[in-house]
């Protein structure tokens, strides 16, 4: 980088020895030490402290996790090492071959700590950004991660060039020939971000989303979406792991609709036997009426105790608190079939929570199936041959 330029510099303003004694040249190294000493000193005990006071004193949230213990670490790692840099052509400006290769150590110090400063930056702007509400909504970790590995990407060409002796445009440039070879090695983090930012740019997925791939075995939440990963934490408790890609180019099923909106669909059918519907007598008109079952005003001759069981199932639904009856709710018959005619009932859980919804759907069909009996209707049910 520069150590070609500060000898020189140095030589021509007369502040270097060209023939330097033993005790001269312990002296210098003493006194980078110690200079290196003394600004690591000062970034610790005066810098970070002061940063961390006027941080402390705002009122906003972001500078903290902005400017945490690891950024103001990783920056006091700097300092020290550009002293040590600047200072090193006092000690070994007679030893050409020593100075450069310690200053090339240097450099290489340098660079290193300061792509550890920029990725630990990096994530302290994860970091605010999983704080804001719009950013909880986006999986930015696979962007973040991808930030991530090209400033190391970076930072690896500026060593190289550091070690090899050339210019780091050079290597960029070199960099064309083996696109191939680069592309092959990065071929699923390349695919894994370009996927991701499909995922966020379309709002398909989320963290804390309810997904469904059959196919892979996938029912569950997703928790972490990353560069090359989606984890999905399964009602079992198991672990999927997907790539982004597979959900890109693959079909799946997204529950989020569902816990957004104000109820959890219910569709499920009991067979009736078809046997068993016929038209109500005034004797059963009276006896359902006494029994509640059906409401004064319904006295047409061409009833049937069919009819008779979906009406009563709809005020049932309309009286149960627990049911959103602001949306759908019926009861319907479906095309029949051979095991009779399969009468549905359609309607929204008020409460999306998984075990009170199979509760609601079980309570349901609890009393369906004990209230058909009293119209006069039978539940078709295969009845299995004795063996």
């Amino acid at each position: 980088m520069f150590r070609e330029y500060i000898p020189d510099f140095l030589a021509d303003m007369g502040l270097l020895e060209v023939n330097m004694s033993f005790i001269h040249r312990i002296i210098w190294i003493v006194v980078i030490i110690l200079f290196a000493w003394l600004a690591d000193l000062l970034c610790r005990k005066v810098i970070v402290p002061a940063i961390k006071a006027i941080v402390s004193k705002t009122e906003v949230s972001w500078d903290d996790l902005l400017f945490n213990d690891k950024v103001l670490n990783n920056f006091c790692h700097i300092v020290p090492s550009i002293v040590a840099y600047m200072l090193l052509p006092f000690a070994f400006i007679d030893t050409p071959v020593v100075l450069s290769f310690l200053m090339k150590i240097c450099e290489i110090y340098i660079i290193a700590s300061s792509l550890r400063l920029v990725i630990s930056f990096i994530g302290s702007l994860y970091l605010i950004s999983e704080k804001k509400n719009v950013s909880r909504t986006r999986p930015l970790k696979g962007i973040y991660q991808m930030m991530q590995v090209l400033i190391i990407f970076v930072g690896v060409i500026f060593i190289f060039s550091v070690l090899i002796g050339k210019s780091p445009l050079e290597l960029f440039v070199g960099l064309g020939a083996a696109a191939t070879v680069l592309m092959l090695v990065f071929k699923d983090t390349i695919v894994g971000l370009v996927s991701g930012v499909q995922l966020s740019a379309n709002d398909m997925l989320r963290p804390g989303d309810w997904i469904k791939m059959s196919k892979h075995g996938v029912n569950g939440v997703v928790f972490e979406v990353n560069l090359t990963t989606v984890k999905v934490r399964n009602w079992d408790n198991t672990i999927s792991t997907i790539p982004p890609y597979t959900l890109v180019s693959e079909t799946f099923e997204n529950w989020r609709g569902m816990m957004e909106s104000d109820g959890r669909r219910v569709s499920r059918s009991v067979n009736i036997d078809m046997n068993t519907v016929h038209f109500l007598s005034p004797e059963e008109k009276n006896k359902y009426r006494e029994d509640g079952l059906i409401g004064e005003e319904e006295n047409s001759d061409e009833l049937t105790n069919l009819t008779m069981l979906r009406r009563h199932l709809v005020r049932y639904m309309e009286n149960n608190k627990l049911i959103n009856t602001d949306m759908t709710f019926m009861v319907r018959h479906l095309d029949p079939t051979p095991q009779g005619i399969p009468l549905e009932l359609y309607f929204f859980s008020a409460n999306k929570e998984w075990i009170k919804y199979e509760n609601l759907q079980a309570d349901v069909f609890d009393y369906v199936m004990a209230v058909v009996p009293s119209f006069g209707l039978k539940i078709f049910q295969t009845v299995m041959p004795n063996m």
